[in-house]
């Protein structure tokens, strides 16, 4: 069942409600891939019934960004929701979640600063702000995000919990394809060429975890990952850091403690990637 307005939408969730269902969510912008279907099963795992949305946000995306040539595909998207046990869809159109008049941003400061809040400064305010309207507009019990998008879901944590959502956010596993390379809606993009070469990344960032592992300086084991990147074709490559899983603080220079991550953006022809590791 595709629904579109708030009103349906809460009309069903109510609806579920009253035979004593719990509710699981999971955002997604459509373009969906096995990533996005197995958090729809985690949160069967979680709840009675899942809702999934399929919005593709204008407020996350800068100018110059891909939002025009962002993959669509409803009738696709729904089938494989359906098959993975999904209930119900939310698409609504982005009049209904901006209308005229709008003014309200959601911004989380602390977590959404490094990496991604540099080099894409409009973006954490967009999702929290889509996110936390998503969430109070379905009030699901459970909702679920996926840990490719690592400071992503440590910025919808903290948007949670300082906003008092009675939502319990649970993250799922990043999937992979066999090379390594994290699942991802903008692997579309990619040429044949470009796809072979996109192995390198999980490559070269496992060689660089192995040596933070071992006690490298961190500073030592990205220089290295970065110009392995850049001679196996990526460029630019926006950061290959090490920051606390829980904080995103910068480690000293000292070896990394337990519990960070790793994190990658590179381009590779006019597609970007990003992934993140644990150390």
């Amino acid at each position: 069942m595709i629904v579109r307005s708030v009103a349906d939408l809460r009309r069903q969730v109510a609806a579920w409600r009253a035979e004593g269902s719990r509710i699981a969510m999971v955002p997604t912008m459509g373009a969906l891939h096995e990533g996005h279907l197995s958090l729809v099963r985690l949160g069967l795992s979680h709840a009675d019934r899942v809702v999934a949305s399929i919005f593709v946000n204008p407020a996350q995306f800068a100018p110059h960004e891909d939002f025009d040539a962002y993959p669509r595909g409803e009738g696709r998207d729904a089938a494989l929701l359906g098959e993975a046990g999904c209930q119900l869809i939310f698409a609504p159109s982005v009049k209904d979640m901006y209308p005229p008049g709008f003014s309200t941003q959601v911004a989380v400061t602390g977590v959404s600063a490094p990496l991604e809040g540099q080099k894409r400064p409009q973006f954490f305010g967009g999702v929290a702000t889509v996110v936390s309207k998503l969430l109070i507009q379905c009030a699901p019990d459970v909702a679920l995000f996926g840990e490719k998008d690592y400071q992503q879901l440590l910025v919808i944590r903290r948007m949670a919990a300082d906003l008092d959502l009675p939502v319990e956010i649970i993250a799922g596993p990043t999937l992979r394809e066999p090379d390594g390379l994290a699942m991802s809606s903008r692997n579309a993009y990619l040429t044949p060429q470009e796809r072979a070469v996109a192995a390198t990344l999980p490559a070269e960032m496992a060689r660089a975890v192995a040596r933070l592992k071992a006690g490298e300086p961190a500073m030592t084991a990205e220089a290295d990952a970065i110009a392995a990147l850049q001679a196996a074709g990526f460029g630019p490559v926006d950061y290959v850091q090490a920051h606390d899983g829980q904080t995103m603080e910068r480690p000293g220079p000292e070896a990394v403690p337990p519990g960070a991550r790793l994190f990658v953006a590179a381009w590779l022809g006019k597609t970007r990637l990003i992934d993140n590791w644990p150390i």
